[in-house]
């Protein structure tokens, strides 16, 4: 799934520099840490620019759940990049599961996590990441049916076979991030990457 990342803008690109900074600030201290001052040092223009559109971190922070939603949405690879379903399958399921190595991928289900802390004490961000998680469902939900489609899945339920993988890879990063710990995702990924085999892909004798 490579592809421009969430961040990558134009110099003049006022709205994408702050939602950077946002990003860096928050790798940097945290939540419980995070200010729009801290925001604000890391904001390439004035920080006067960040206190006229928000009101306070949490305002921000929502916003800038709502861009890497937006960003996300629009660099999803589409059918045409890859053989099959089966091949965009288990690219979806290999792409997340980056251990830890990548310091950039870390850092992000790093802060993400931080976020998805705050979900249940605050309904804007419940509300972002249940949007979030409802694309993402219902984006794999959709390669699973193209391969059933296509005679390369079995029949199996779209939505219950998503929900499956969706939960498991988040539970992997989310016992990553607040352990240390890459045993999990490695697992994970060699698992997800064998239940995409083993219980989806047609044999090639049942194609016959």
């Amino acid at each position: 799934m490579d592809g421009p990342g969430p961040f990558e803008s134009s110099s003049d690109d006022t709205h994408a520099e702050m939602m950077r900074a946002t990003y860096d600030a928050l790798q940097k201290h945290g939540y419980s840490e995070l200010t729009i001052q801290r925001i604000g040092d890391e904001f390439p223009k004035s920080k006067s620019l960040i206190y006229q559109h928000y009101d306070g971190k949490d305002d921000l922070l929502v916003a800038f759940l709502e861009f890497l939603l937006e960003r996300f949405k629009a660099d999803v690879p589409t059918d045409d990049d890859f053989e099959d379903a089966r091949d965009q399958l288990l690219t979806l399921v290999d792409h997340p599961l980056t251990d830890s190595s990548d310091d950039e991928h870390a850092a992000f289900i790093g802060a993400m996590t931080a976020l998805r802390g705050q979900a249940p004490y605050d309904k804007a961000y419940r509300k972002q990441f249940a949007d979030t998680d409802a694309f993402f469902r219902e984006h794999i939900a959709n390669v699973v049916r193209d391969g059933i489609e296509q005679g390369v899945f079995r029949e199996v339920d779209p939505e219950r076979t998503a929900a499956f993988i969706t939960a498991t890879i988040d539970g992997a990063q989310s016992q990553c991030v607040t352990t240390g710990n890459d045993e999990p995702i490695d697992a994970v990924r060699r698992e997800l990457t064998e239940y995409v085999r083993m219980r989806l892909v047609v044999d090639d004798e049942d194609r016959r």
